[in-house]
């Protein structure tokens, strides 16, 4: 079934492309859902005058989604998660997660317009953002153990009252001697 969609679905099409889909799908859910309309050729001839019309409108989405990958394409996102003994995360990383980190670094973009697969180790991975049709930015992604750090900084602070309590046995120790050669 051709249907020509009415906004972008990321994994299938972007607005106005006419695309095949299976008939179930184009019926009961494209369709219903006002996401698609069905590929007649009255709907391509009103697509093709409409797109000439918009033409210069288009060209100026597409400006505006280049300057904000520009915005975005030297980011590097680093984001902690629990990780297990073994290296596996608990739960997962996924394209929610990157586009809020994006959002604290003062970047609107929505997680719909982001891809990945669900990232269950720690390591170095990749994001697309689908700012555009024709408008992909990659955004290296690299997860760290968020539960590694604790320990260290535990450790120095469990180390300083045994180096307290040193000084004062030693003081103790001195003292005990310098009793003894007076008792005799």
């Amino acid at each position: 079934m051709e249907v020509i969609l009415k906004e972008d679905i990321i994994g299938l099409g972007y607005k106005n492309d006419i695309v095949n889909v299976k008939s179930g799908y184009g019926r009961n859910y494209l369709i219903p859902q006002q996401k698609a309309v069905i590929a007649s050729a009255s709907a391509k001839k009103v697509l093709a005058e409409n797109l000439k019309q918009q033409a210069h409108k288009l060209a100026a989405i597409k400006a505006e989604a280049e300057k904000k990958g520009q915005g975005i394409e030297g980011i590097s996102l680093t984001i902690a998660a629990k990780v297990s003994a073994t290296g596996q995360l608990y739960g997962s990383v996924n394209a929610a997660m990157v586009a809020e980190e994006l959002r604290k670094l003062g970047h609107d973009i929505d997680r719909k317009i982001v891809t990945m697969k669900d990232i269950k180790k720690m390591g170095d991975y990749v994001a697309l953002v689908h700012l555009h049709k024709e408008v992909v930015v990659e955004i290296p992604v690299k997860v760290v153990a968020e539960n590694e750090p604790e320990p260290a900084e535990e450790a120095p602070a469990a180390e300083a009252p045994a180096e307290e309590a040193a000084p004062a046995e030693d003081t103790a120790a001195a003292e005990t001697e310098a009793e003894t050669p007076a008792a005799e």
